[in-house]
């Protein structure tokens, strides 16, 4: 995946990518190698297959292989936003109102969680099917 640019923070105000296959590793905006996700917060991933950055400057991350999408704060533990109701997540995106978007590409949708979703409490997400 191509890099998501981070806020100033936590996070060096760098960027972040994910690795197929592999781990979520994030970069100093001199690119230099700040941390791997799953090495700080002591997590395995099956298959990062997107990530973005909330408004508090959270990474998210879906998880193809586990069919789940984590919340890495900038300190504390991993938080599963979503852990029923996808097939294939491939792709995330964090709307500037906290709406979190996920791309499921076995259901060729796009699902949707509210704003309060976001901060870890777990609904049904709301479908939007492509027209």
């Amino acid at each position: 995946e191509l890099g998501i640019f981070l806020p100033p923070g936590e996070f060096e105000g760098g960027f972040v990518v994910s690795e197929e296959c592999g781990d979520v590793k994030v970069f100093s905006s001199t690119h230099k190698l700040v941390c791997s996700v799953g090495s700080k917060y002591n997590h395995y991933f099956g298959n990062p297959a997107g990530v973005c950055v909330d408004r508090e400057g959270n990474l998210i991350v879906a998880d193809e292989q586990q069919r789940k999408v984590y919340l890495f704060p900038p300190s504390g533990s991993p938080i599963c936003l979503v852990s029923k109701g996808l097939q294939r997540p491939m792709g995330i995106a964090c709307s500037p109102q906290g709406l979190l978007f996920v791309a499921d590409n076995r259901e060729n949708c796009v699902k949707k969680k509210m704003k309060e979703m976001v901060t870890g409490i777990n609904h049904p997400e709301e479908v939007l099917k492509k027209g």
